[in-house]
């Protein structure tokens, strides 16, 4: 996995040069929160797709 900064790097070499400060914003959240649901499905595993229908089930019966 990359570090930070290279992750930082790359993201800012893709966007356009008339990017906004907003836009450079957003994608840092967006690496971010990925990076994190990275981490915590390599800690804490995930769910099957057959897991994930059953759970959905329940919040959405009438």
């Amino acid at each position: 996995m990359n570090t930070a900064k290279q992750d930082v790097r790359q993201m800012l070499e893709s966007l356009p040069e008339d990017c906004s400060l907003e836009d450079i914003q957003y994608h840092l959240y967006v690496t971010e929160k990925v990076r994190r649901g990275l981490t915590r499905a390599e800690h804490e595993g995930t769910l099957s797709q057959a897991q994930v229908e059953e759970r959905l089930a329940k919040w959405l019966q009438r």
